[in-house]
């Protein structure tokens, strides 16, 4: 009897506890549920807590009450400038009344599929309209406003509310990219020709400039050595002319001795001179005064062939000539120029 009566309390218990599980429900803070009734709406619960339903005649369904996403395929969008574009893009969005979206999408996946479609044509619209410059660059955030603004409008019968659009990423197809980078690069290349092409005019501009200094400057110099070199000279020549004017037959030893060492310092010179010439006055006598006497055979003059248009000479009357060694006038100076090797002075000339 103990037994039995265990039994059916275990029964009921155990039937209890089904029809407890099959009635009572729990709705947490992230969702949102709606009763059906063979399949009709028969009310919407959004508050959490334990909440009960008929069993075997009502079920519930439950939504997320948090913000949910959706990411799109890359499409292929062509810009008003004829540029195509690979777009990806995403966007977040929440269910705000979910009796509607129920009885419009069912369930997420249906959401997903047909809010997906709703941004892939608000992209091609909205990004159609639009140049690459401003796709990439210039008004992207205002491209993105208006695509959210147009997803929202199509997407509120759903009892959806888009919170976001972004757009990840825009590039350019492949093959496209490719060509681009070409011509960017043959851009490029052109450009950093006409810069070398400016640099080497400017360089040549300026060097042909420096240049033309270079000249202007080197003549002008040489202009005013040459003229420094000539004062120069004027007055070494007046020095030497008041130096040697003071004493003649100095200055004619000096410049003997100065031919001398011009003539005769190199090794292979030679000379065709007569011994008693004029040019080694100072050889035979250091006084150069010995090549001038007449009495001496050096410097005796040769007699004149008579001929027979002129009548022969008689001897002089005057008296004998000088004796040997004595001075008869003042001798020439000596040569004031400087000889090369193998050229030669007259003979010195007997004095009258």
């Amino acid at each position: 009897m103990n037994r039995t009566a265990l039994t059916v309390s275990l029964v009921i218990l155990a039937f209890a506890a089904l029809i407890g599980y099959l009635t009572l429900f729990t709705v947490s803070q992230t969702q949102q549920a709606i009763v059906l009734e063979f399949g009709k709406p028969k009310g919407i619960i959004t508050d959490p807590g334990l909440h009960y339903k008929i069993p075997f005649i009502q079920n519930v369904v439950f939504f997320d009450k948090r913000i949910l996403d959706i990411d799109t395929a890359s499409q292929e969008v062509i810009a008003s400038d004829q540029k195509r574009l690979v777009v990806d893009a995403f966007a977040r969005y929440k269910i705000v009344n979910a009796l509607l979206f129920f009885q419009s999408l069912g369930n997420e996946e249906g959401a997903n599929s047909r809010l997906g479609a709703i941004l892939e044509s608000s992209l091609r619209r909205v990004l159609g309209a639009a140049s690459f410059a401003t796709v990439v660059r210039d008004k992207r955030e205002e491209l993105m406003r208006t695509i959210l603004s147009q997803v929202n409008q199509e997407a509120a019968p759903f009892g959806i509310n888009v919170v976001d659009v972004r757009i990840k990423r825009v590039d350019l197809p492949e093959a496209n990219m490719q060509a681009i980078y070409r011509r960017m690069q043959t851009e490029r290349q052109r450009q950093a020709a006409e810069f070398r092409a400016e640099g080497e005019g400017a360089s040549r501009r300026i060097r042909g400039t420096a240049d033309r200094e270079v000249t202007v400057i080197k003549a002008d110099a040489t202009g005013e050595s040459e003229r420094i070199r000539g004062d120069g000279d004027a007055e070494k020549n007046r020095i030497f002319a008041e130096a040697f004017g003071q004493d003649p037959d100095f200055f004619a030893f000096y410049r003997s001795m100065q031919a001398y060492e011009g003539a005769l310092k190199g090794d292979d010179t030679r000379f065709l001179l007569s011994p008693d010439s004029q040019f080694f006055q100072y050889f035979n006598d250091a006084t150069g005064k010995a090549a001038d006497q007449p009495g001496s055979s050096s410097a005796a003059p040769m007699p004149a062939k008579p001929s027979e248009s002129s009548p022969q000479q008689a001897p002089s009357d005057e008296g004998p000539e000088p004796e040997q060694g004595a001075s008869v006038g003042t001798p020439p100076p000596a040569p004031e120029h400087k000889l090369s090797a193998g050229e030669t002075l007259p003979e010195a000339q007997p004095a009258p």
